[in-house]
Formats: structure tokens, C-alpha cells, sequence
């Protein structure tokens, strides 16, 4: 088994945060879950996380077009809520042109085409993340998210997020998540880079396809195709400092909490 994995057949990219350092202490096994979609899910996963892991919450970061085409199955005991980060209309005003999609979207082209196409026209890239996280949007969702966390009791059941690919949305949550708990950057950082490792042979074709590319190209192919990016990452914890001045002043300034909160995080969440 690769590093956190949590075998769930019909799931990708499923893991979870116990046993990563936090702050001195060490996060609780089997409590804290983050996946790709689970419309695909087969019988034999929906009953290991109602009967395993006993699932009282199911976060679905993803748009709401997304969850109407693939919605989340039901879970016995669990759940669902719907927190949308981005929907696609925040995209185009992030670039200040809503004609793009309709330029994008008429012309008959391949998949990886029109990601190339979405590149050229800066729809992919670090910028992204930062949307995701200063958005109103995206910090209102963080803000259901983490307050969700805070009232659940792992002692009764896991909670469990996800988005399509489990790696940006979710991604992004378990990165904040972490650091509320008290892990350091270099933790973070490698949860969020295990999403290259769960789909290596995915990402090494994708290098060797774009390796005659600039590596910001290359980097923007690899984020599309199902892969994570590090300075991705790092460049959105830049852009938290840069407004708020830390990440622990983004979930208190940003998010709404308070140092109560995140004592109480780290108490139910980490032994």
C-alpha cells in the first residue's frame, strides 16, 4: 500500500491524515478522509466506510453542475454537504472576460487540446488556488468545512471530503486542516504531493508528452492532467501571508474561527 492509502475500490486518490506529526502531537488514525469522487464507488467501499470507518460527514467541494452529473452515493449513517469552492463563472471573472468560454467552448477539439487552450488563455496555473482561497466563495466554503470539523466527534465517526480529482479542492483543505493542526510546511507539502505518487505512471506520461515545454507549461499540463505542482501550492500559502499576514491569521481573520476553535481542533484531532 502507498503512504496513507486507504484501499476503496472504485475511489481514487484516497487517504487519509492520521498519523502525520502536528504541532508535537500526532494526528488520529481513521478519522480524517480525503478522496476523489465517489460516484464510482463500489458496494464493498460504501460498506468499509459505514461499517470501518463509521462516515458521519461527506464534504463535496465540487461545483454544483458537478455534483447533479456524478452525486455522491449514499453512505449508511453519513451525511452529505455540499460546499462549492468555484463555480465556472468564477473563473472568467478572475481573467475579466466572459467571452473566453464561449471561445473555448465552440470549437470542436480533443480534451488535450482544449486544455492547451486553457492554458494560452491563463485559465491554468498558480493563480488558481489563490481564487480558491480568497474568493468569497471558496472562504465561505473553508468556513462550513472547518466549522463542520470542529463540531464533529471523532470518537462516533470520520468525516470525509473530496472534489473530482481529490487533489486542488480537497487538496487545498487538507493543507489548511493540517496546519490548524499544527504540522509544518514540509508535512503539508507531502500529503499534497502524494496525489503524483497515487498516479505516477499518469504524470510520467504527461512529463515525457510536454518535456521539450517550458516548465511552467509542463507544469500547467501535469496540474490538468491529475497531478499536483508544489510552487502551486506554495505560491497559494504566499498569497494567505500576503493578505492575511499568516495562515493562522487566514482561519481567523478569513475563516471566522477562533483560538478556541483551534484548540479544540487540535484536541479532538490529535493525540
Amino acid at each position: 500500500m502507498l503512504k496513507n492509502e486507504i484501499l476503496l475500490p472504485g475511489v481514487h486518490n484516497s487517504r487519509e491524515l492520521g498519523g502525520y506529526p502536528a504541532g508535537g502531537r500526532i494526528v488520529k488514525k481513521g478519522v480524517l478522509i480525503r478522496t476523489g469522487e465517489l460516484v464510482n464507488a463500489a458496494p464493498e467501499a460504501k460498506i468499509k466506510l459505514s461499517e470501518t470507518y463509521h462516515i458521519k460527514h461527506i464534504v463535496d467541494f465540487r461545483m454544483k453542475s458537478e455534483v447533479v452529473k456524478s452525486p455522491d452515493p449514499i453512505i449508511p449513517g453519513a451525511d452529505n454537504h455540499n460546499y462549492s469552492v468555484v463555480e465556472i463563472e468564477d473563473y472568467f471573472s478572475m481573467l475579466g472576460n466572459t467571452d473566453i468560454p464561449k471561445d473555448i467552448l465552440s470549437q470542436p477539439m480533443d480534451k488535450s487540446r482544449m486544455i492547451e487552450i486553457a492554458y494560452e488563455r491563463g485559465l491554468i496555473g498558480p493563480q488558481m488556488y489563490s481564487m480558491y482561497l480568497l474568493g468569497d466563495r471558496g472562504k465561505k466554503a473553508y468556513k462550513d468545512f472547518f466549522r463542520l470539523i470542529i463540531e464533529s466527534d471523532p470518537d462516533k465517526g470520520a468525516v470525509l471530503w473530496h472534489c473530482t480529482d481529490g487533489k486542488d479542492r480537497a487538496g487545498l483543505a487538507a493543507a489548511l486542516l493540517l496546519a490548524a493542526l499544527g504540522a509544518d510546511m514540509k508535512t503539508i507539502l507531502d500529503d499534497y504531493m502524494l496525489t503524483n505518487v497515487y498516479n505516477e505512471q499518469k504524470i510520467d506520461a504527461i512529463k515525457s508528452k510536454y518535456s521539450d515545454c517550458t516548465q511552467e507549461k509542463q507544469d500547467a499540463m501535469i496540474f490538468a492532467g491529475g497531478g499536483v505542482v508544489d510552487s502551486y501550492l506554495m505560491n497559494a500559502f504566499s498569497s494567505i501571508n500576503k493578505v492575511f499576514g499568516s495562515v493562522e491569521d487566514y482561519l481567523t481573520d478569513g475563516l471566522g474561527l477562533n483560538n478556541s476553535d483551534l484548540i479544540l481542533l487540535r484536541e479532538k484531532f490529535t493525540i
